[in-house]
């Protein structure tokens, strides 16, 4: 299925509007049509079109003149210029400001749909190049240990098929990664991969950023949005966190799933979309199931095939990597000379326990090397950036009989670890070494209640 478009005609001629809007929405694409070309400018500003057809001939402000206060005022929205008194000057002058096409009235309808149709391949070239560009830079996925080369073969399997996947991990672990790299393996690859973090966009957004809404829908709807499911049309959506998609949208979304199209706000009628839907979480989704917060139904068709990221601290072999692919990054933004980091220096980050996993070490290897005196990282230098965070653990323990301070560090590791794995007792006492039935036990010696501290946890988000 072509996708769809949304057009804006702008023409002095009633009959001309009538052919070509009728020619469109025949086609399947939306057309908004205007007669004068102030009133276009103000139109083109306010919504977001695919493509413009303007005539240039007209009273008042002509074709030309519409195109070059378009540009000016920032608007990028490609035009193809129309005339039925066409010559080479006025095609020259139109294609340096900016026109996409210039076609010659009368304008066959085949030659119209041919032309929508080249200008949305060309967006989707200039969105693959973007992406390309991306992938390149900070889109590539470093490793070397066995964890990860079986999480990248589960990719490879589950990649060419339609199938759901939801990727879990701590925050910082990579999860938008490996939804790129769905896919950029998958048959969908072409089409554009949109990705939305549902925790970052507040409750009374959420539906319009999704399924997106028209002008006037509601007090500050000025302009008609086009929402992440339509955008993604053809290609993969992320639904990054969905774990904190509030219940009602959840139901909606729920709708979608089954059904393969979506309703924007404001208006009843249905639009298909073709969209491969991958969530990724740092909940326990099994356990916000239990306890009300997660639809039952939702979970069952969005948990079809788990890719679980692990820590990094559990993964410490692929740091060495990653060091060397991030020290890199930073020389190309920044234009530096390659910087080293030498093994004694290596080592002290590996030792280092990662709370905010890949993305802390993408950060602290920056902070790092913008503190080095050479070109040369040594253990030094690494140890002067640590020493902060070290030394607030030291100094949180209390004072007292070592019996006491060995047990306040006991505690605060538990209780610190816990948070990490969103209280999830598996994924924790794994992480710490122990059975989980010890990690109760060791909990209730040092009088921490899990069920209660995961409730003021919660509590508090």
């Amino acid at each position: 299925m072509a996708r769809k478009a949304n057009l804006l005609i702008l023409d002095d001629e009633p009959s001309t509007l009538a052919s070509l809007s009728r020619a469109f929405r025949l086609a399947g694409h939306d057309a908004t049509v205007c007669d004068n070309a102030n009133k276009a400018l103000e139109i083109a500003k306010a919504d977001g079109f695919d493509l413009i057809f303007s005539d240039v001939v007209m009273p008042g402000k002509d074709g030309l003149a519409f195109l070059e206060e378009l540009r000016g005022s920032g608007v990028v929205t490609p035009v193809v210029m129309m005339s039925g008194q066409a010559h080479i000057e006025m095609a020259v002058r139109a294609t340096k400001l900016g026109a996409l096409d210039f076609l010659e009235k009368p304008i066959s309808t085949e030659k119209l749909l041919l032309t929508v149709e080249n200008a949305l391949r060309l967006q989707r070239l200039e969105s693959e190049n973007k992406q390309l560009r991306q992938r390149l830079g900070d889109h590539e996925i470093v490793f070397t240990g066995e964890a990860m080369k079986k999480v990248m073969a589960q990719v490879d399997r589950v990649a060419p098929t339609e199938t759901r996947v939801c990727i879990l991990g701590e925050t910082g672990t990579g999860k938008e990664l490996v939804a790129r790299a769905l896919h950029e393996k998958s048959p969908r690859k072409s089409g554009p991969f949109v990705a939305i973090n549902c925790a970052a966009v507040p409750a009374e957004l959420i539906e319009s950023e999704l399924f997106g809404h028209e002008k006037g829908s509601f007090t500050g709807a000025t302009a008609r949005h086009v929402g992440k499911f339509e955008q993604a049309d053809h290609g993969t959506l992320v639904l990054d966190e969905i774990g904190d998609m509030p219940l009602a949208m959840q139901a909606k979304l729920l709708r979608v799933l089954e059904e393969g199209e979506i309703e924007r706000i404001g208006t009843s009628k249905p639009t298909p979309v073709d969209v491969r839907v991958v969530v990724a979480t740092h909940r326990n989704l099994e356990a916000q199931v239990h306890d009300g917060k997660f639809r039952q139904d939702l979970f069952h068709r969005i948990y079809v095939f788990p890719i679980i990221l692990s820590p990094l601290r559990e993964r410490r072999e692929d740091i060495p990597a990653l060091i060397t692919h991030f020290a890199a990054q930073v020389c190309a933004q920044n234009a530096w000379k390659p910087v080293a980091f030498t093994p004694t220096a290596v080592e002290c980050l590996q030792q280092y326990s990662w709370p905010g996993n890949v993305r802390e070490l993408r950060n602290m290897v920056e902070r790092i090397m913008l503190l080095a005196s050479s070109n040369e990282v040594d253990a030094g230098t690494v140890e002067s950036v640590l020493t902060p965070s070290t030394t607030q653990t030291r100094t949180s323990v209390g004072s007292g009989p070592l019996a006491n301070r060995v047990e306040n560090f006991e505690r605060e590791v538990i209780l610190a670890e816990l948070r990490r794995a969103n209280y999830h007792i598996t994924n924790a006492a794994k992480s710490l070494g122990l059975e989980r039935s010890h990690l109760y036990k060791k909990a209730e010696q040092l009088g921490i209640d899990i069920r209660q501290k995961r409730r003021e946890e919660e509590s508090l988000e």
